[in-house]
């Protein structure tokens, strides 16, 4: 692995087999969300926010978008498909609110191909994997001990921003989309960054007792494959976080998912009453709450479990105990100088 190039690339190699594949598929953009293009575009579209805060911004910027305009697609044919099962599995929900949700899928498919063939990610040459490879040898990749520096203020600012963002809304949430899960995606950043940067980042234990902490380090999350971080490899240096807060990281996106998913089932269901019943927002929203049990005041318990998940943990203040620390080499004792004793 040659830094940062070397991590693009292990990535680029992925998506450029899975997209090469889908171009010979019926349904490419549906060839992709059912071999997880996703994941992958995740991780390139992590790596391109990180790179741009540390050097050549305007061109990562620009990388990240291509690999944000797939994953947001996919995300939205996600998003339907996963709801048009969960309401066809309920016996009391509209034919129709299905059918719409199947309906929009099917739309966020069609969108999906018609990008894939215009931005020449699959049946063109030169494909677009290439065009970005050409763009990522131009950039001003930095020796390892500087690169790592730069990445840990990064880090480290990244979180400022989460605890400025939860200073902002968290106090009290009003929105589920805007706050809650605006919320959810910057911590989850945090933890695709070690997953993206193979194994330059490592988690370490520092042995200190803290029991306030141990209650988000539950047999789910401890146990996790996506709490296993790629190994050093050849890796020269690494970054090393807390390991117990990195996985009260991990319980905390966790949990605001599941928090998010129930608000964001009212909001398809909503969706799909205005649309296919002619209500208007108000009436289509109260229906969506009858439909899914949660009562008229569905968004407000919504978003007071949210409040109540993270109160505790960011009053612990337990989101800049992860760290970004650059381990010191340990000291040779063998080349310590030898002091005699003075004998007079």
């Amino acid at each position: 692995m040659t830094q940062g190039p070397g991590r693009f690339e292990y990535y680029l190699i992925q998506i450029e087999d899975i997209l090469l594949k889908a171009s010979r598929s019926e349904n490419a953009a549906l060839y992709l969300y059912q071999h997880d293009a996703r994941t992958k575009l995740f991780m390139l579209e992590g790596l391109s926010k990180l790179y741009s805060g540390l050097h050549n911004s305007k061109m990562f910027e620009e990388i990240k978008k291509y690999f944000k305009t797939l994953e947001d697609l996919l995300g939205a044919v996600d998003y339907y498909d996963a709801f048009s099962k969960d309401f066809l599995a309920d016996p009391e929900m509209p034919v129709t609110v299905r059918l719409y949700t199947e309906e929009k899928r099917d739309k966020k498919l069609a969108e999906l191909n018609a990008v894939l063939l215009k931005k020449k990610w699959i049946n063109h040459d030169p494909l677009r994997t290439k065009k970005i490879r050409k763009k990522l040898k131009k950039a001003d990749w930095q020796k390892p001990e500087k690169e790592l520096s730069l990445i840990s203020k990064f880090y480290d600012r990244s979180i400022k921003d989460v605890e400025s963002f939860y200073a902002k809304t968290g106090v009290g949430f009003t929105d589920i989309e805007l706050q809650v899960h605006d919320l959810r995606r910057m911590l989850r950043w945090l933890s695709i960054y070690p997953q993206a940067l193979q194994g330059a980042i490592q988690l370490n234990d520092n042995g200190i007792s803290d029991e306030s902490v141990s209650e988000y380090l539950i047999p789910e999350i401890v146990n996790s494959p996506f709490n296993k971080l790629p190994v050093p490899g050849n890796n020269t240096v690494t970054l090393l976080l807390e390991k117990k807060y990195f996985l009260a990281l991990s319980y905390m996106i966790s949990s605001l998912g599941k928090i998010k998913d129930e608000g964001l089932r009212v909001m398809a269901i909503a969706e799909a009453m205005e649309a296919t019943q002619f209500l208007p927002p108000e009436k289509a929203l109260t229906k969506a709450f009858e439909l899914n049990k949660t009562g008229p005041g569905g968004i407000r318990i919504i978003l007071e479990k949210a409040k109540k998940v993270c109160s505790p943990y960011f009053e612990g203040k337990y989101l800049p105990k992860i760290k970004a620390v650059i381990p010191q080499p340990e000291e040779d004792e063998t080349a310590k100088p030898v002091i005699e004793e003075f004998i007079p």
